[in-house]
């Protein structure tokens, strides 16, 4: 448990990448943060994803 502790005495760093909401919140908290400009490949259309595998 006391290694539980620790970790809340250190400072939070984050990767967001998710919504920049989150990524606003956490800075207007003073949390070192960074947000990643990611989208799933394709669109997220899986067909779409599958056909752009087997060109690899």
């Amino acid at each position: 448990m006391k290694e539980k502790n620790q970790l809340f005495k250190k400072d939070i760093k984050v990767i967001n990448m998710g919504l920049e909401i989150f990524t606003d919140s956490l800075k207007n908290q003073k949390v070192e943060v960074v947000q990643m400009d990611w989208k799933p490949p394709a669109g997220g259309n899986k067909k779409l994803a599958d056909l752009l595998k087997k060109m690899r």
